[in-house]
C-alpha cells in the first residue's frame, strides 16, 4: 500500500461508489481518522456504561429479534456477541464476487466508523487489516431478505474476526485457521453488542448497488457509442437527436444522450452521404436511442443518487446516540435501495431490448448497400442470422429477471421481522441482467462494425472511426461464415473491459473535441 498516494478517511469523508471500487481496486487506501478514532471510542465508552447499569438495552444485554425481551446477564454479554456470528452464519449457494465482499468491509467499517455503534477500534482495525491484505472473507450468495440487516451474509463476512470461516488469500481459498497461522493473527473477543453492530446493516445490498452502478453506467455510456456506430452503418437520420427537439422535453438522461449521439456523428461523411435522401423517419430502435437510453440512465441516477445515501448512513441497530438516548430503530431494513435497484434492473434490461432491436434491423438488408444478413454471399452462408437468435435469447431471460424482488415479502424471526425488502435478492439479479446486457452491446458492437464496413470508403467522425479501426484488430470484417462465437467472446472482453470508452477519450482529447467528458469512465462525476 506503500505506493498509494490517494487516502479516504472512513466516517468522515464522504464516500461515493467510485470511490469505494478504487479502495476496493486497491487505487486508495481507507484509514481511520483520529477524529473518528474519538467518536468510536466515545460510543464504545457508552455501550460498557450501559452494561455496567444493566438497564434493559436491545442487542446489548438482551436476545435478538423474538428473543429481545430476554435479559443477558453481564458475563455472559461477551459470549452473545460471538454465538450471534455463528448462529446466523446459514448462507447457502456459490461464493459471492471477491470484490463484492471486499466492498462489503469497505462499506461495513464506513458505517461504523461514524461512532454510532458502539464498536472497539480494535475491531474496525482487524478489518482494516483485511482490506489492506487482501484477505477476503468467503460469503455465500443466498440466505439474505434484506431487512433486519443482511444477517447470513454479514455473519459469513466476520467470521474471520473469530477465527472462523475461510478466506480468499494470496489467490486461495484457505480456512481462516490458517491465515492466522501463517500472518500470526489471534481471534478477537467481541465485546457487548459488536456482533450485532457487525450484522445489522445493508452492506450485502450496497456493495451489489456499487457494482450495478458501476457496470450499468458502462453499460450506458457504451449503447451510446455503439447506437450511433449502428445510425452510420443503416444510415440513419441525425435529427432525432437535435437539441431543438429535446428542450422541449427536458429529461436529464434524454438531453444528455441525445448530445452524444449527435456529437458521434458530427463531420460524418456517411450522414453527408444521405442528407437528401427520401426516407421520411427511422425506426424506434434507431429514433427513439435518447428516449430509451435516456430513460434508463435516469433510473441509473436515481439508483446513484440513493446509494451514496446509504454510503454515508448509519445502518446498525440499536443507534447509539448518546448517554442518555439509545434507539432501536429500522435503519437496517433494505426498502430504500431494494426498490431503486429493481428500478435499475428494469433498465438495464430496456437497454438490452432495444439493441436486440437494432440488431434485427441490421439484419433484414432495407438499408441501401447494406445486405441481407450483413453478408453479400448468402444462401451458402447464413451470416449473422444467428447473432440475433442469441440476443433474443438474453433479452427474454433478462425480461423474466424483472420481476421486482422488493414486490415480495416473507416474514420472519416469528413475525417480528413481518415486513422485509429482499433487496439482497434484487442486487444479485440486477447484476446478472446487467452480465447479459453486456453480452447484447458485444453482438451489436460486431453487427453495426459490419454494416459500417460497408460505407467505405465513406467515413464517420473521428471516435467512430477509431473505435471501428480498433474492433478490427482483433475481429475481422466477415466474408464468410466462421465460429462467430469466437468474435462474440472477443467483443464481450472490449465491452466488460471498457476499450471502447478508453478509445473515445483518447480520440477527443486527441482532436481536442468538446465531447470528451461526455464518454467519461468515472460515473461519479455525472
Amino acid at each position: 500500500m506503500s505506493s498509494i498516494t490517494q487516502h479516504f478517511s472512513y466516517g468522515e469523508d464522504y464516500l461515493t461508489a467510485g470511490i469505494a471500487l478504487k479502495i476496493a481496486q486497491g487505487k486508495t487506501q481507507g484509514i481511520i481518522s483520529e477524529t473518528s478514532r474519538k467518536k468510536i471510542k466515545k460510543s464504545r465508552q457508552i455501550v460498557e456504561n450501559i452494561v455496567e447499569k444493566g438497564a434493559p438495552v436491545y442487542g446489548i444485554n438482551t436476545g435478538f429479534g423474538p428473543l429481545c425481551t430476554t435479559k443477558i446477564s453481564k458475563e455472559e454479554t461477551n459470549i452473545l456477541q460471538s454465538n450471534i456470528l455463528q448462529s446466523h452464519s446459514v448462507g447457502v449457494g456459490e461464493p459471492i464476487d471477491t470484490e463484492i465482499a471486499k466492498l462489503m468491509l469497505i462499506l461495513k467499517i464506513q458505517s461504523l466508523s461514524k461512532g454510532y455503534s458502539g464498536i472497539a477500534e480494535e475491531t474496525l482495525d482487524r478489518i482494516l487489516w483485511h482490506i489492506d491484505n487482501d484477505a477476503i472473507p468467503i460469503v455465500p450468495c443466498q440466505g439474505s431478505v434484506g431487512a433486519s440487516g443482511d444477517l447470513a451474509p454479514l455473519s459469513h463476512l466476520f467470521l474471520p474476526l473469530l477465527g472462523l470461516g475461510k478466506v480468499e488469500y494470496q489467490g486461495k481459498t484457505i480456512t481462516t485457521a490458517a491465515l492466522f497461522k501463517a500472518t500470526g493473527l489471534q481471534p478477537l473477543d467481541l465485546g457487548p453488542k459488536e456482533g450485532l453492530a457487525l450484522i445489522n446493516g445493508t452492506q450485502f445490498i450496497a456493495a451489489h448497488a456499487v457494482q450495478v452502478v458501476s457496470k450499468l453506467q458502462s453499460c450506458l455510456s457504451q449503447a451510446d457509442i455503439i447506437g450511433a456506430m449502428m445510425i452510420e452503418g443503416l444510415q440513419g437520420s441525425v435529427k432525432p437527436f437535435f437539441e431543438e427537439l429535446h428542450q422541449l422535453r427536458p429529461y436529464k438522461g434524454n438531453i444528455h444522450v441525445a448530445t452524444r449521439i449527435k456529437s458521434l456523428l458530427k463531420d460524418s461523411e456517411i450522414m453527408e452521404d444521405h442528407i437528401d435522401c427520401d426516407r421520411v423517419q427511422d425506426p424506434y430502435s434507431l429514433r427513439c436511442m435518447p428516449q430509451v437510453h435516456g430513460s434508463s440512465r435516469n433510473a441509473w441516477l436515481h439508483l446513484k443518487e440513493l446509494l451514496e445515501v446509504e454510503l454515508n448512513s448509519v445502518t446498525d441497530n440499536p443507534i447509539i446516540i448518546n448517554e442518555d438516548l439509545t434507539i432501536s430503530g429500522g435503519s437496517f431494513h433494505g426498502q430504500p435501495l431494494a426498490m431503486a435497484i429493481d428500478y435499475a434492473c428494469l433498465a438495464a434490461s430496456e437497454l438490452g431490448n432495444i439493441s436486440d432491436r437494432r440488431i434485427y434491423l441490421s439484419l433484414e438488408g432495407n438499408s441501401p448497400g447494406v445486405p441481407k444478413l450483413l453478408m453479400q454471399d448468402t444462401g451458402i452462408n447464413s451470416g449473422y442470422m444467428i447473432l440475433q437468435y442469441t440476443t433474443a435469447a438474453l433479452a427474454s431471460e433478462n425480461k423474466g429477471l424483472c420481476f421486482p424482488s422488493s414486490a415480495d415479502s416473507i416474514p420472519t424471526s416469528l413475525g417480528q421481522e413481518d415486513h422485509v425488502s429482499m433487496g439482497s435478492i434484487g442486487g444479485r439479479k440486477a447484476l446478472r441482467v446487467i452480465d447479459n446486457v453486456e453480452k447484447i452491446l458485444a453482438i451489436e458492437l460486431l453487427t453495426a462494425a459490419q454494416a459500417f464496413e460497408f460505407r467505405k470508403p465513406l467515413k464517420s467522425g473521428a471516435i467512430l472511426n477509431e473505435i471501428h479501426k480498433e474492433l478490427r484488430t482483433v475481429v475481422p470484417f466477415a466474408e464468410k461464415d466462421r465460429v462467430f462465437a469466437d468474435d462474440i467472446e472477443k467483443g464481450i472482453e472490449i465491452i466488460k473491459n471498457r476499450v471502447i470508452l478508453t478509445i473515445a477519450n483518447e480520440t477527443a482529447e486527441k482532436e481536442q473535441l468538446s465531447i470528451d467528458t461526455q464518454f467519461s469512465d468515472i460515473f461519479e462525476n455525472y
